[in-house]
């Protein structure tokens, strides 16, 4: 059984039977797990840190309390869950989850059949915005083969003739199939000037007429188009903004919580704190990497 939020700690286990493919962009990473992977510097251009394909078995399980940067996952085979808006939810083939800096990253292979995914992470440059937008899903349908074979692709280059040119290919192909999942926005234009509006003024009163009337549409269709794209409602959407902004923010300053609160648009702490652990799992005081308030 998945633990709760509150027992999260850092974690990193494969177990015996799992395999991975990792290609990363420099052998600066001490970490033992990336220890003897091929390098493509190539992925630096696109902010990469590294990437793989995975045959994860039981009882893998990684937990990141303090992911500074963008995650992408695309399920091929099996199924596995992510902690995903405050509950974990399945991941299997044919679905990608994209989870933007600063939030808490927990994953696990279930028992059965081996859950087999790619991964892309990326890093965050402080003077650059994430790929993670306004408007990107966090878990949805995502056709995995053309990046599993990108991927494929550059870990064998990288591992055998490691030709810069040929690794610059596999490298962009890589960064495009991950953005054609993280900027739905290239579908329906609209939704992405609503959701960028939305980033941009947090602190303002949101409702589904005035997001429906930004939007051009009616109530009804901005539902439908949300829940076909986000996988959710569009208030559900606000909610996820909010909170995306928060983390960052707790991260990232040693603001109060109070002004944090009033920062993403709540005027009662406690209604910020209550809705922060329902998302994230943890109050915002505890938030891990909190720094100290001033």
């Amino acid at each position: 059984m998945a633990k709760t939020h509150a027992q999260l700690s850092e974690t990193h286990t494969l177990g015996a039977q799992t395999r991975q493919w990792i290609v990363r962009a420099s052998a600066a990473d001490p970490r033992p797990w990336l220890r003897d992977v091929p390098v493509c510097p190539a992925l630096a251009q696109h902010q990469i840190a590294h990437l793989g394909v995975c045959h994860a078995v039981a009882p893998y399980r990684i937990v990141r309390t303090k992911q500074s940067g963008t995650y992408f996952l695309a399920c091929f085979g099996g199924r596995g869950r992510f902690l995903v808006e405050g509950r974990w939810q399945p991941c299997g083939s044919g679905t990608a989850c994209l989870l933007p800096p600063h939030i808490l990253n927990a994953f696990h292979a279930e028992s059965g059949a081996p859950w087999e995914f790619v991964w892309v992470r990326y890093d965050q440059p402080t003077d650059q915005r994430p790929i993670a937008g306004a408007s990107s899903p966090v878990l949805a349908k995502f056709d995995p083969e053309p990046v599993r074979h990108a991927a494929l692709g550059l870990h064998h280059e990288a591992k055998g003739a490691a030709v810069p040119a040929q690794m610059q290919h596999w490298a962009d192909l890589v960064h495009a199939y991950v953005l054609r999942f993280a900027r739905p926005w290239q579908v329906e234009d609209r939704l992405w000037l609503v959701w960028e509006g939305v980033a941009a003024h947090l602190d303002e009163e949101w409702s589904l007429e005035r997001l429906a009337h930004l939007a051009h549409m009616s109530s009804e269709h901005l539902r439908r188009l949300c829940h076909r794209q986000l996988g959710r409602s569009p208030m559900h959407q606000v909610i996820f903004l909010r909170m995306r902004r928060a983390a960052e923010l707790l991260s990232t300053t040693n603001d109060k919580v109070e002004t944090i609160a009033n920062a993403v648009g709540y005027q009662n702490p406690f209604v910020f704190s209550n809705t922060f652990k329902k998302w994230t799992g943890w109050r915002p005081s505890e938030f891990p990497g909190r720094s100290k308030e001033k």
